[in-house]
């Protein structure tokens, strides 16, 4: 399986601000990003991004593109059943990935309405687990665009190939805004993740770095 990480932040690396505005890519890169979410099996996203965004995950600044399968990270399946991905599991194929703790009546609901739901983990999703079933049903390149928690486990199991940030020329500050990888972190500098830059784009004082992991 290769994945990559996607996500856009400020110059001083929020992903979002402390009232959850992630709106940091422009017009041009969003044709990038829908572009790469075409050329990808799945995309991975959160259960806090849904939440917060509402999204559809399709594919819809890149004519030529297809729409990947849409893959819910949420440990106690509290994706809500009139969310817009919900409500067009029909049309687009939609996974939830959460544990045997989940409510089994919700559980029965998604099914329901189309969506195959995947068990992984006790309390909380195990990503590498999750991953796993995700290559069994095909899915050999996904396309990560989830919030810090979920980067974060990505990198540290070492399942992340490519790594692709879009910085915005703007600072936002904010302890409590949410930054591009969190989790617990690493302790020593020695010990962090390291990456290679084989790539830049500069979009006027937008630049995208792309990374290669491993």
């Amino acid at each position: 399986m290769y994945v990559i990480l996607n996500a856009a932040m400020s110059i001083d690396g929020k992903i979002s601000t402390r009232r959850n505005d992630s709106s940091f890519s422009s017009r041009k890169d969003w044709i990038r990003v829908h572009k790469l979410r075409s050329s990808v099996d799945g995309i991975v996203v959160g259960i806090s991004t849904v939440l917060e965004d509402n999204p559809m995950l399709n594919v819809r600044y890149y004519s030529k593109g297809k729409d990947p399968v849409r893959i819910i990270i949420d440990s106690k399946a509290r994706i809500p059943l009139n969310s817009r991905i919900i409500k067009s599991s029909k049309k687009i194929q939609t996974i939830v990935g959460t544990t045997r703790n989940a409510p089994i009546r919700k559980i029965n609901a998604l099914k329901k309405v189309g969506v195959q739901v995947l068990f992984s983990g006790k309390r909380k999703v195990s990503i590498k687990s999750l991953f796993q079933q995700l290559e069994n049903l095909g899915l050999k390149r996904i396309l990560v665009e989830g919030g810090g928690e979920i980067n974060w486990s990505v990198l540290k199991i070492g399942l992340a190939n490519e790594l692709i940030v879009t910085i915005s020329p703007v600072v936002v500050g904010g302890r409590n805004a949410k930054t591009l990888v969190e989790g617990e972190g690493i302790s020593n500098i020695t010990n962090g993740i390291k990456l290679k830059l084989t790539r830049t784009l500069i979009n006027k004082n937008e630049i995208v770095l792309f990374y290669k992991l491993g």
